[in-house]
């Protein structure tokens, strides 16, 4: 019998950077738990982590090159085939309609992959394109556009120093299921008691009554979409009162008299009928806000994607500043990771150039994705004729799926690089897969960057690649070689770049982020290197996250800039809609639907592990008692929920963990399109929420799509829900 051997990885699935003990006998995975020694996660492990098995062997899973039949199946290509095919083809389409003709769409799970990270920039500015979309304009965007406006960098990013705050504020944000997200944190709940039980204190504002609120001291409801004028409430009262203390901030602050005659247009008593809290419980939360020892105020996907996203992020960095809160222990610090990201990404600008049809803001380069769809079925100069998808499924991430996987179906050519037949890649001509996740070495270089404490370590691959497969940065570098090669000296300097590549390979070009990282002293000093990291399995603990600032500051004057021009414009409309007062929309016979995460499915293909999905049905569509009165619905119905975008029909969850006049529906199912060869997923398909989510609804600041607040309308349909599969 073979012997057992142990690996030691951080789990790549989600931003928690968990620690993972893989026991292997031969080619099976015999166990995976979590590791005891990893300093950070220390043996915190979600059911997802577990599911890396059941993704290593799925039969779903992709392994060779495959093109599409003009009859719909698929045949095994070789790698020089589809290398040469897909470089032709968008060669071609660049060569008569224009470098925009093409547009890539990168999916979130790109930022896990460090080969990713490092080679798909290059990728893409081979291309000259100014057609380029991700994931971030429909999650972190406007938390990048505001600290590009306030610190200069929009990867400069505050992080919650949990583990030494006593007031944590949360917002929009569910981090017991997410374990963080832009606050790396495995074993959120561990974290959240150990703060209650040193005497802090939790409040959870949320449309819902999440798993997070559940150990908080205090949850209160908030009308979804309202968020920024808590915040500025909030703010009022601190200015009022005299309740300002930036401490050393003061010195390298500007824009607080600014903000502070912002303010005063929105006393708590003004906003409290827009948001749905009392004007005393919200001049209390922000007194006990200010006069806690230590305090962060964190806010998450809720707040980013509504239509005052860039605002409300603009706010909570406010809140931490006016109270002394950023840069210090316990409030929201900056962590000083091993490779600096700062250095190695564009610090951004924003509206350089607008999207063709509806004109959109591009930020750093990226044009927002809700703009993706119409900008392939708009005709004129400029028109999106090619794709080509990274770790993506846009069909249910993106607003308005229904309109995105209508357009795809109009290209003229479209390449993916993924490892599924999923919802968006059936329209694919080619699909270039890349080895799976325990088949490559990797570091999480973004997640170390927004830990809540500094730490670093390396993941060695836990099985050598199959025959004839390629890495995604393999198979980037091979398309890139193949795409500058437009004339002879720029095919030498992409010959020259490839070998200086594959010479290096991964390793050796993280030894060298390692060497000429914050903790490295160069090519022969006794800093930090790779071989270091390697010896350290488990990882290691660089400490506590410590101040940085005005230092690590980027923006020109390396000053704060507390109400940059760019966000004090949204302010009139702010005050237009306060102004206004709007009846809320149940009123009117609608409801704000909103999204909600759920710990066993972060991501679209996740779906295709059994252990994930079954037991107890998830998408289903949570109704507050109220409204279920008011439409006559009951447990287990199925309801069909309009949007102005479409409608879908889901089976209702009648509960208080809603307030009255929101429903919510979970993200990332609806697996039962034709074409789709996930077997699994299939079985157990839900509805995609982005079949309604309006692409029409952003925020004006960053363009991100405001997939929560949207309106609804809510019909009873005969009949129970369809039973789960046994």
């Amino acid at each position: 019998m073979a012997t057992e051997r142990q690996y030691y990885r951080t789990c790549n699935l989600c931003e928690a950077m968990c620690g993972l003990e893989i026991t292997v006998r031969g080619n099976d995975i015999v166990r995976i738990e979590g590791d005891r020694q990893d300093p950070f996660s220390q043996g915190y492990i979600c059911p997802k982590g577990v599911a890396l098995q059941d993704l290593h062997t799925d039969p779903n899973r992709l392994r060779h090159p495959v093109r599409r039949t003009r009859g719909g199946a698929w045949e095994r290509i070789t790698w020089e085939a589809a290398f040469d095919e897909v470089a032709g083809r968008l060669r071609d389409i660049q060569e008569r309609c224009g470098n925009n003709a093409v547009a890539t769409y990168q999916g979130n799970p790109a930022v896990h992959n460090f080969g990713t990270v490092l080679s798909f920039p290059s990728f893409v500015r081979t291309l000259k394109t100014r057609n380029i979309y991700s994931a971030s304009s429909v999650d972190q965007l406007p938390h990048i556009v505001a600290a590009h406006a306030m610190f200069g960098h929009g990867l400069l990013l505050p992080v919650p120093d949990v583990e030494r705050t006593q007031f944590f504020l949360i917002m929009g944000a569910n981090p017991v299921v997410s374990n963080g997200s832009l606050m790396t944190a495995p074993g959120m709940s561990r974290r959240l008691q150990a703060l209650r039980a040193r005497g802090g204190r939790v409040v959870v504002v949320d449309p819902r009554r999440t798993e997070t609120a559940e150990l908080a001291d205090q949850h209160l409801f908030i009308r979804p979409g309202t968020d920024a004028y808590l915040l500025l409430a909030m703010l009022h009262v601190l200015f009022a009162e005299g309740r300002v203390r930036l401490g050393r901030l003061a010195a390298f602050t500007d824009g607080v008299e600014t903000l502070a005659a912002i303010v005063r247009d929105f006393p708590p008593a003004r906003v409290a009928p827009l948001t749905g809290i009392a004007a005393e419980t919200i001049e209390a939360l922000a007194r006990e806000f200010a006069a806690a020892p230590a305090a962060v105020c964190y806010g998450r996907v809720g707040l980013s994607i509504q239509t005052f996203g860039t605002s409300a992020q603009w706010l909570v960095n406010a809140l931490n500043i006016v109270t002394g809160n950023l840069d210090r222990e316990g409030g929201a610090m900056f962590p000083k990771a091993a490779l600096d990201p700062l250095e190695r990404f564009t610090a951004g600008h924003l509206g350089a150039w607008k999207s063709r049809v509806r004109g959109l803001p591009e930020f750093a380069g990226e044009l927002p994705v809700a703009a993706l769809a119409e900008e392939i079925l708009t005709p004129g100069k400029g028109q999106i004729r090619a794709l080509v998808t990274i770790a993506g499924n846009p069909v249910l991430s993106t607003p308005n799926g229904r309109q995105l996987d209508a357009a795809l179906a109009t290209l003229e050519f479209m390449a993916a690089v993924d490892i599924y037949i999923n919802e968006t890649t059936r329209h694919a001509h080619i699909i270039l897969p890349p080895t799976g996740s325990l088949e490559h070495e990797n570091y999480a270089a973004i997640f170390h960057h927004l830990a809540v404490r500094n730490t670093v370590k390396y993941s060695p691959a836990v099985f050598a690649p199959a025959d004839d497969t390629r890495h995604d940065w393999q198979i980037f570098l091979e398309l890139e070689t193949r795409l500058a090669s437009r004339t002879p000296l720029e095919a030498i300097r992409a010959q020259l770049r490839r070998g200086v590549r594959l010479g290096l390979g991964l390793d050796g070009m993280l030894d060298l982020a390692f060497r000429f990282g914050p903790y490295g002293t160069g090519l022969f000093g006794d800093g930090l290197t790779l071989a270091k990291v390697k010896a350290a399995p488990h990882g290691i603990d660089l400490g506590p996250l410590q101040p940085a600032l005005p230092g690590r500051l980027w923006t020109k004057n390396r000053r704060i800039a507390l109400a940059p021009e760019m966000l004090t414009q949204d302010v009139p409309r702010l005050q237009a809609q306060l102004q206004s007062q709007p009846m809320p929309p149940a009123a009117n016979g609608m409801l704000l639907l909103i999204g909600r995460r759920q710990l066993r499915s972060n991501n679209s293909w996740m779906h295709n592990s059994e252990r994930l999905v079954r037991g107890k049905a998830r998408c289903t569509l949570l109704v507050h008692p109220d409204d279920a009165r008011r439409y006559g619905i009951t447990s287990g119905q199925m309801v069909k929920v309009m949007s102005r975008a479409g409608e879908i029909t889901a089976p209702a969850e009648v509960s208080d963990e809603v307030m009255p006049g929101v429903v919510s529906l979970p993200h990332g199912w609806g697996h039962d399109r034709p074409g789709v060869q996930l077997d699994v997923a299939r079985r157990y398909p839900g509805v995609s929420i982005n079949d309604i989510t309006d692409e029409q609804l952003v925020d004006e600041v960053s363009g991100n799509a405001a997939l929560s607040g949207v309106p609804v309308r809510l019909a009873p349909v005969a009949g129970k829900a369809v039973s789960r599969p046994a």
